[in-house]
């Protein structure tokens, strides 16, 4: 490995997150204007490796699949969003390889596992599905399994372990089409890009050299840590919100519910996680009261997390972190104002888009104040240099 190719890696991990942040607000979206399953097969659009664009392929799109009727303006949303994904995945790849270039082992690993990911999909198009599975199985885990086994510092774990990420999300994405938006499933793959995101953005923060000479600020850096565990669980909320249908349930009122501060709520229906196969979920199958409980569940949640980290900021700010500090109070601050948004103005598609880029965003100044409180040798930056 050259020199030259040894400094791509900051530069290429910085790209990657970047385009995962873009991949993240483009699938919010996706999702958001119902275009879900716009695609009724995967990965093809209508047996298309783009989609349908002249009258014949639309009447033949139309026949193929009669009870999914193509609509051209929400189409092109959801294969281009498969594109970006797979355009990340071979970013990722790449970096992964470039990460493990000391340990032959985990290189074969990941060649393997590239290998396996694209048979997988080959197997699933000529429909062989338990194959298909087995071998997407290996893919995640070969990388997973590399990257604890690689003798490197954080930032080359991350862009291993991003790798079997990515190739997990692919078969949420198949699960999203196959399962007719099962909200499990919605959820999952939201989290599964968010993480994606946040492993990319550690490493890029890690390659240039965000850290600190020793470890004086272990004690801090355990208190953001947990905000990163109470964001996380937040964006999952919101997931299952999104997923159900649930962001109006208590229609344009805030901070009551239904013009009430308690309403009639079905909290058990509300989070039945697993729930049948078969059933389109498209446009929510809960009733009002189950969509309501979720509603207060999500701004309960979101309330806790902004009185967590405004208290995080202000620990910040009194340890020296400034910049943090500031950085954190005031996207969060933003998110909250865009989650008020959408209620008040009744999810307005680009509010709503923004709202889930501010998730991820926030995310990322909690990343990078873990990353600046972490402890940075020297030996460390030679390695990624």
């Amino acid at each position: 490995m050259t020199l030259r190719s040894r400094k791509i890696i900051p530069y290429l991990a910085v790209l990657a997150a970047v385009f995962a942040f873009g991949l993240v607000m483009f699938g919010a979206f996706v999702r958001l204007s119902n275009a879900g399953l716009s695609c009724p097969d995967w990965p093809t659009c209508y047996g298309k490796a783009t989609w349908p664009h002249h009258e014949q392929a639309v009447a033949a799109a139309n026949a193929a699949f009669p009870d999914r009727p193509y609509e051209a303006s929400k189409a092109w949303r959801e294969q281009v969003h498969r594109m970006l994904a797979g355009t990340l995945g071979v970013l990722v790849l790449l970096l992964a390889l470039l990460s493990a270039r000391r340990d032959r082992t985990v290189m074969l690993a990941i060649i393997v596992s590239a290998v396996f990911a694209a048979a997988g999909v080959a197997l699933y198009l000529h429909g062989e599905r338990d194959w298909s599975s087995g071998l997407a199985l290996l893919a995640i885990l070969l990388p997973t399994a590399g990257a604890f086994w690689l003798r490197e510092r954080a930032a080359q774990k991350m862009s291993v372990l991003a790798l079997a990420v990515i190739i997990f999300q692919a078969m949420l994405g198949m699960w999203t089409v196959t399962l007719l938006l099962k909200p499990i499933v919605v959820m999952g793959h939201l989290l599964g890009g968010i993480t994606t995101f946040g492993l990319l953005a550690y490493a890029a923060l890690r390659c240039h050299g965000f850290g600190s000479p020793d470890d004086r600020f272990a004690a801090l850096r355990r208190w953001v840590v947990l905000g990163i565990v109470l964001l996380g669980c937040q964006i999952a909320l919101g997931g299952w919100t999104s997923a159900n249908y649930a962001a109006l349930a208590c229609g344009t009122d805030f901070p009551t519910c239904l013009g009430q501060w308690a309403p009639p709520t079905d909290f058990h229906q509300g989070f039945v996680l697993w729930r049948e196969v078969g059933v389109n979920y498209e446009g929510g199958v809960l009733d009002m009261a189950a969509r309501s409980a979720i509603q207060i569940t999500h701004r309960i949640g979101a309330l806790v997390v902004f009185c967590y980290l405004m208290w995080l900021a202000w620990r910040l700010a009194r340890s020296g972190f400034r910049a943090g500090a500031i950085a954190v109070a005031v996207v969060l601050i933003v998110q909250v104002l865009l989650g008020i948004s959408n209620v008040h103005f009744g999810l307005p598609l680009p509010v709503a888009t923004l709202h889930n880029g501010g998730a991820a965003l926030l995310l990322f100044t909690l990343l990078a104040n873990v990353a600046r409180l972490q402890s940075w040798h020297a030996d460390e930056v030679e390695s990624l240099a």
